[in-house]
């Protein structure tokens, strides 16, 4: 196995950027989720889980490492995330009062409806959701939905056939050939050695409705979801039995890693 391809995300729920290489260290890639709108009224944090208000995040980019990154707007236009007025500019395009936020409250959480709801009844729907805290198992004040890594296997997005920047990973595996889809399940609990990482394989990652929608130019994928719905439901501690592709990380030993790096389990 080998470091296919990696990513990371500046902004929550905007589109992110490819790199050839990462920093990573116990919070995560350097500059991943470094940033967040939260929504003025609520106090939550935005993120395209809760398609009705905010799956426009995914006409947004996100690029730069820390006190660089800019952020490219719909029209194809960018500014950077430090510019004075980017909370009205950002309020005025997405139609609802936000604020960008360099650091995590405490108890900071976000709006999950069941994607099983959003696919029966519509990204326009209003459907129950649940409020789940963040970064439970992030160090740090950083914006990452539980752990500060996430992989993904080819195996796993070519079996489901699906795009990976839809399920926002930093680290895709290339995988062999006869590799099985969603082995990541069982490497829960064990650890990996990818670049000069090492890292532990803490959960699987339950999928939410983002990889359906819309991802910039990219049309809506239904698909994304409903085979994981289909084929890989898994009881995650915490969190209940839901449709997972791919798996969270920790890290015990920061290094770089780059893509063409092999990955090792043990």
């Amino acid at each position: 196995m080998r470091v296919h391809s990696l990513f990371r995300y500046p902004v929550k729920s905007m589109l992110g950027e490819a790199l050839d290489s990462l920093l990573i260290d116990e919070r995560g890639a350097e500059g991943d989720r470094r940033l967040a709108l939260v929504d003025a009224v609520t106090g939550r944090v935005a993120t395209a889980k809760h398609p009705r208000l905010w799956r426009g995040l995914l006409r947004f980019s996100a690029s730069g490492g820390p006190g660089q990154v800019r952020i490219e707007l719909p029209d194809g236009s960018s500014v950077p995330a430090n510019e004075r007025g980017i909370d009205e500019l950002l309020s005025e395009l997405l139609g609802r009062p936000v604020r960008l936020a360099a650091e995590r409250a405490d108890g900071a959480s976000v709006e999950r409806p069941a994607p099983e709801d959003v696919l029966e009844q519509g990204v326009e729907a209003e459907v129950e959701y649940a409020t789940l805290e963040i970064a439970q198992g992030t160090p740090g004040n950083s914006f990452h939905d539980y752990a500060p890594l996430h992989l993904i296997t080819t195996a796993t997005l070519d079996r489901i056939g699906a795009e990976a920047v839809r399920y926002r990973p930093n680290v895709v595996v290339s995988t062999p050939p006869d590799y099985l889809a969603y082995a990541e399940n069982e490497w829960v609990g064990r650890e990996l050695t990818v670049g000069g990482t090492r890292l532990r394989a803490v959960l699987p990652t339950p999928r939410c409705a983002v990889p359906t929608l819309e991802h910039g130019s990219l049309p809506r994928a239904p698909h994304a979801v409903r085979i994981p719905m289909a084929e890989n439901r898994v009881d995650v501690p915490g969190f209940g039995v839901l449709p997972c592709a791919g798996v969270y990380l920790e890290v015990l030993t920061p290094g770089q890693i780059n893509t063409g790096d092999p990955v090792t389990l043990t």
